[in-house]
């Protein structure tokens, strides 16, 4: 033996070494024994079948995991290997942790972005409006997840008028991506929904896989109904959203957009009233000076003057006409009384109660002593009766 080194320098020869030699490796396998640690550090166990490598990962690096690692799940570390002198062992300082399986599921979702872009499924000339005011929005999500609950929610507090359409469907998991797109057909059959929106709550990228496959995209593309992608949290990104006519960042976002603000209606319909009566005063009050202006111009008094000369002779001429009337009124009534004197003079009760009498032979009134027949009986009235004069 040339040399004998001390522990500390042996180890130190090794932890040189290693850390040299393994300063930028990826690593996958199965986290076990999991500890998270109160300073926000993360101890645990990285193993196959047939090892285990200690791992730890400080506070500054941890916080870039969007998921919730478990014992028994696979993932990916990268880092270096490190050796701890005082214990004489190694490990893992982990930099990053991603899902196993992400590396193939990231090349396959920009390899179908990729071919579907070139096909133009995604050019703004393919994409449809979204009604303002909708009257159905068909809603194509899981029945029992949270992003329903808050999507109805958001519709009654928003706009109550709306009615919503769910048609249910899974949203991971084997059977999922079919699932979707026969939601999307059913809600394509009915006639009358306005808007569809299509999508669920976070999760990884294998939670949201389903919204990645092609059939749902076409699926979407081909909807005649205008779709809103609502896939995940504000950060996720699906192939659902490049080819959906309009994309939200989380369900709740979709359905205010998809939805307007009665608050705002209410508000819009008081300012429009208020200023179109305000509008309506200003142009009568306008309009009535106009009016006004014209009215006294020396134009108008003219004819004014005239109709009032044209007044005065056709009142003139009714006075002459009515004076006319009353003096023939006159004339009739006095002739009318000279008459009825005449009449009551003539009249034969008062002729009777003078002392006079009628005398009658057949019906007939004798007034001359030549025509009385002495062999036909006679009636002779008196004022105070009537008397029958008979042959003797």
């Amino acid at each position: 033996m040339s040399s004998i080194l001390s522990v500390s320098e042996i180890t130190k020869l090794i932890k040189i070494n290693l850390e040299t030699e393994f300063s930028d490796i990826a690593i996958i396998g199965e986290i076990s024994g999991l500890k998270k640690h109160v300073s926000g550090h993360w101890y645990f166990n990285l193993k196959d079948a047939n090892a285990v490598i200690c791992c730890t990962m400080w506070k500054g690096y941890n916080n870039y995991v969007f998921f919730k690692p478990e014992d028994g799940m696979k993932v990916i570390l990268a880092g270096k290997i490190s050796v701890y002198p005082p214990r004489g062992n190694y490990q893992m300082d982990v930099r990053s942790m991603k899902r196993a399986g992400e590396g193939e599921l990231q090349n396959s979702f920009d390899l179908l972005k990729q071919k579907l872009a070139a096909e133009g499924l995604f050019d703004s000339k393919h994409k449809k409006s979204i009604p303002q005011f909708p009257k159905k929005i068909g809603l194509v999500t899981a029945i029992d997840g949270a992003a329903i609950r808050d999507m109805i929610s958001i519709a009654k507090r928003r706009f109550p008028l709306v009615e919503l359409v769910i048609s249910a469907c899974k949203v991971q998991g084997d059977g999922a991506a079919e699932s979707i797109v026969e939601s999307i057909r059913q809600l394509n059959s009915c006639k009358d929904i306005d808007i569809m929106i299509v999508g669920r709550g976070g999760g990884s990228l294998e939670d949201l896989w389903a919204f990645n496959e092609e059939i749902v995209a076409r699926a979407i593309f081909a909807s005649q109904i205008p779709v809103i992608s609502a896939v995940g949290h504000e950060i996720d990104f699906t192939i659902a959203d490049f080819v959906a006519d309009l994309r939200a960042a989380t369900p709740s976002a979709a359905m205010e957009i998809a939805t307007p603000n009665q608050d705002d209606i209410f508000a819009y319909i008081n300012e429009f009233s208020l200023k179109t009566t305000a509008e309506i005063h200003y142009i009568i009050e306008s309009k009535k000076q106009k009016v006004l202006n014209c009215l006294n111009k020396y134009g108008f008094r003219v004819p004014q003057d005239l109709v009032k000369i044209k007044v005065q002779q056709l009142d003139s001429v009714f006075y002459r006409i009515q004076q006319k009337l009353d003096n023939k009124l006159t004339q009739y009534n006095n002739r009318v009384s000279l008459l009825s004197k005449s009449l009551e003079s003539n009249d034969l009760n008062r002729i009777l109660k003078k002392g006079f009498a009628v005398i009658r032979q057949d019906s007939k009134v004798i007034v001359r002593a030549a025509g009385f027949d002495n062999a036909i009986p006679a009636k002779i009235k008196f004022y105070d009766g009537e008397i029958e004069v008979s042959k003797k």
